[in-house]
């Protein structure tokens, strides 16, 4: 049977250490037939963990300060305990889902990890995103890949994206808008948005 593939969905997963202590990370998921997709780079500490204890969970946030702080050294964000699997979710989470896994694939440069549902809960209502926090995330996926894409298309990107946070950003926004910029020029890389 032919695998029907979701889009990708832009969200934090939160997985545990050989502490048991939670390490949440942005990261794009999919969904394909009933199952989650999870594949994270290689090496990375999401790895490690989901190799060593095989249950995860998925937030749902609109607050992309997480997004953003996760890539630039802000990953202390609070989290509170799953309700069916050993594991966390993050606090501010407007959902979660909880995820055992199923199966692994070694791959390079990503691994990837397929887990299977173990519950859905809704904790607030989700109101939308605005194009300042659409471009929060876009931007946050560029600073993940800071050494893989050419300077000329992140300064593109940059300039495109710092006009929806010039028109439509709140303070969470701007925070996060600003450690990623600063991640960006500590990268040597001249915006022109400045």
């Amino acid at each position: 049977m032919a695998q029907l593939e979701s889009k990708v969905h832009e969200v934090i997963v939160t997985t545990l250490d050989h502490k048991r202590s939670p390490h949440s990370a942005p990261m794009g998921i999919s969904e394909v037939n009933g199952h989650f997709l999870i594949k994270p780079f290689k090496p990375s500490q999401t790895y490690d963990n989901l190799k060593q204890h095989r249950q995860c969970s998925i937030s749902y946030t609109d607050d992309v300060r997480v997004f953003a702080g996760s890539l630039t050294g802000r990953r202390e964000w609070p989290t509170q305990p799953c309700q069916h699997i050993e594991g966390q979710y993050l606090k501010q989470a407007l959902a979660h889902t909880e995820l055992e896994i199923i199966a692994f694939d070694d791959d390079d440069p990503r691994a990837c990890f397929t887990g299977a549902l173990v519950t859905d809960v809704n904790h607030a209502s989700f109101r939308g995103f605005n194009r300042a926090q659409s471009a929060v995330i876009e931007a946050a996926v560029l600073v993940s890949r800071l050494t893989m894409l050419p300077v000329e298309k992140i300064q593109q990107e940059i300039a495109y994206l710092s006009i929806a946070i010039e028109k439509t950003a709140g303070p969470r926004e701007r925070e996060a808008w600003g450690w990623l910029m600063t991640k960006i020029n500590e990268a040597g890389i001249e915006l022109d948005n400045e």
